[in-house]
């Protein structure tokens, strides 16, 4: 039987993605934990994450996950959600300036404040409800999904990564900015999945199937 390990290092929707895996993941077992070996072992992984990116890495350097993740980079598929594809950047500007996982050369940078926007139209910060996502380059995750489907956000920052190949999807707030990410056997969405209906269930069945091949 496959399993899927769910990253538990203390904050984060666990239980939410967790039961939306588990109503999408026919025979495969779902485990969150927050134990480096046991994660290690299953194959395939979930980076979840709400909040703070400094409490968050602070929490997986106490746990020793962070190492554990970049050890697991590219031996087998990992799915980063919400924060999980801040942390997975070489940094990001929140908390006062924080080094993520390095797994996507790049940074997190926030959202410019109302009064400041590009185009002039006041904005509130966070980037909240649900948006639209234009799929940048055809993968395995896209599967069934319609583009330009509908995501539900909740986010202050976002990732500019420095390498535009691996962009994989695009969302509109005042300027396009990259809501999901892609390389070697990583895919990481700014979005809520487990909250975004059937576009955000489909989307989960894909991470299940997929083999790591982009």
């Amino acid at each position: 039987m496959a399993t899927v390990g769910i990253i538990d290092y203390g904050m984060g929707n666990l239980h939410s993605i967790a039961k939306a895996l588990q109503y999408v993941a026919g025979d495969e077992q779902i485990e969150v934990h927050y134990d480096p070996d046991v994660l290690a072992k299953t194959d395939r992984l979930v980076l979840p994450g709400v909040g703070a990116i400094g409490h968050c890495m602070a929490e997986l350097h106490r746990l020793e996950l962070d190492a554990m993740v970049r050890e697991q980079l590219g031996t087998k598929p990992l799915l980063g959600v919400c924060l999980g594809i801040e942390v997975l950047m070489t940094y990001s500007a929140e908390s006062g300036g924080v080094q993520g996982l390095g797994a996507f050369p790049g940074e997190a940078v926030r959202f410019p404040d109302p009064d400041h926007q590009p185009d002039g139209v006041r904005r509130k910060i966070p980037h909240m409800g649900w948006n639209q996502v234009r799929q940048e380059r055809s993968h395995p995750l896209w599967k069934d999904i319609a583009p330009n489907s509908w995501f539900y956000f909740v986010h202050s920052y976002y990732v500019a990564p420095k390498d535009e190949r691996h962009v994989a999807g695009t969302t509109e707030y005042g300027h396009r900015f990259a809501s999901v990410i892609l390389r070697d056997q990583v895919f990481a969405v700014q979005f809520h999945p487990e909250k975004s209906q059937s576009a955000g269930l489909q989307l989960l069945a894909n991470f299940l199937e997929w083999d790591g091949a982009a």
